[in-house]
């Protein structure tokens, strides 16, 4: 285990109101508005972030429990649409309209009439198709495209194919099943420094699996999506996947994944120029021309493993779109709060890179094509900051998100600016946390 350095500290603020008394799944804050969505049992309770207290529900839609939820992006103020994913093996997408409530990004109404409040959602449409329990749900970053991702090792892929934003008609575009278990979490890429690679789109998704492996799915041509990319290193189920929010000096966007092995895990793809400079063998035996190769395959490595912060397995993990701070959380009850060094990371990226192509050429080091083994010096670039115990007493937390400050008891030249972090447990306790440095 590292020893944090205790340069941050947690200190929990007044939980969310009320407890829902019982098994939260994930809390999932709005792209823009001071909302934040958390699953538990059949429903979803929206809570507001400026009161804390509950601002709506959606109920009644599932016949088993909602494991995830995601919000549609790039709606008006006054129009809300969130995807809910089930263990009844269905998708349920809802919409919550209120045009008398104003702009919702000042103040965020709420219904002192507990049955107004359901019927203020609406469930307009259920998707479905895959065999089992569906495990999460996400849309991409136009809101073109849902993922949704199942324990039948599939990934299918729903295009928004209506005429207008309320006409709500999707079709499956895709049916992905090269996963050999349980699929637990699907992640598109941001927009930021994506642009779409030879024949590929822009849209790039990634999904995580039972089978200790996380793959990345591009669409080529019309409606055609293939795997380009298997990531490897992780020795036990990857619970969850994301993207980083914000890139540095225009880099491709590096994928963070975690696992059961009780890792955190950074993986970087090997931009072109990158390739073109490299040596032949890195491609492997793959027998197929270069130009072939480049355009059917890309090669991701795992560039950091970040500092051990946990006991048992970690099922959520937050990349901050503000700070770039990572937080982690899972069975063991532990927020661990990770940043990285930018001055050592620049000391040590391109001394490895070397070091590996001459090993690999010298037979010192078998060829990985890509699939690069734990590069534990690497992990300098990342500190443990801090580690909180027991966040939701004996409980086991099922998710973190980093998400904006609304609440009255931040100064108000900062609501909307200051972050801190959500963690929802086993507890049914939905819990904020101010960070202190």
């Amino acid at each position: 285990m590292s020893s944090p350095s205790d340069t941050v500290k947690l200190a929990p603020l007044p939980p969310f109101k009320p407890d829902l008394y019982q098994r939260a799944w994930q809390s999932i804050p709005h792209p823009t508005l001071p909302l934040i969505a958390t699953t538990h049992q059949k429903s979803v309770t929206v809570f507001s972030l400026t009161t804390l207290t509950a601002h709506s529900a959606l109920t009644n839609g599932h016949e088993r429990s909602i494991r995830s939820a995601t919000w549609k992006p790039n709606l008006p103020p006054h129009k809300l649409c969130l995807v809910t994913g089930s263990f009844d093996s269905t998708a349920g997408l809802w919409r919550w309209s209120d045009a008398a409530a104003g702009d919702l990004e000042v103040e965020v109404t709420d219904d002192d009439d507990d049955d107004e409040k359901d019927k203020d959602w609406e469930l307009i449409i259920i998707l479905d198709g895959q065999d089992s329990e569906i495990k999460s749900v996400s849309f991409s970053p136009t809101g073109q495209f849902l993922a949704t991702c199942s324990r039948d090792k599939s990934v299918w892929v729903w295009e928004d194919v209506g005429a207008s934003e309320d006409d709500d008609e999707w079709e499956t575009v895709a049916v992905l099943s090269e996963h050999e278990g349980d699929v637990k979490a699907v992640a598109w890429c941001p927009e930021t420094n994506r642009t779409g690679r030879g024949r590929y789109g822009s849209d790039v998704l990634a999904s995580a699996s039972y089978d200790n492996t996380v793959r990345v799915w591009r669409e080529e041509g019309e409606q055609e999506w293939v795997c380009v990319a298997v990531l490897e290193g992780h020795e036990g189920t990857v619970w969850g996947v994301q993207w980083e929010p914000k890139p540095k000096d225009d880099k491709f966007p590096r994928i963070m994944t975690w696992s059961a092995d009780r890792t955190v895990r950074i993986w970087s793809l090997k931009e072109e120029e990158d390739e073109q400079e490299a040596p032949q063998h890195a491609w492997g035996g793959l027998g197929v021309p270069n130009t072939m190769r480049r355009s059917l395959k890309e090669e991701w490595e795992c560039t950091a493993v970040l500092p051990t912060a946990h006991t048992r397995d970690i099922y959520s993990a937050s990349w901050s779109p503000q700070s770039g701070m990572v937080a982690s959380t899972g069975s063991d009850g532990i927020i661990a709060v990770y940043s990285e060094d930018d001055k050592e990371m620049n000391d040590t990226a391109a001394h490895t890179a070397d070091d590996e192509a001459a090993a690999e050429l010298d037979g010192d080091v078998p060829m990985t094509n890509g699939h690069t083994e734990e590069k534990q010096q690497e992990s300098r670039k990342w500190k443990l900051l801090s580690t909180t115990p027991n966040a939701h007493g004996p409980y086991e937390v099922n998710h973190i998100t980093w998400c904006k400050r609304y609440d009255q008891g931040c100064p108000p030249e900062k609501r909307g600016i200051e972050e801190m972090l959500v963690t929802t447990g086993d507890d049914g306790i939905v819990r904020p946390w101010q960070i202190l440095s």
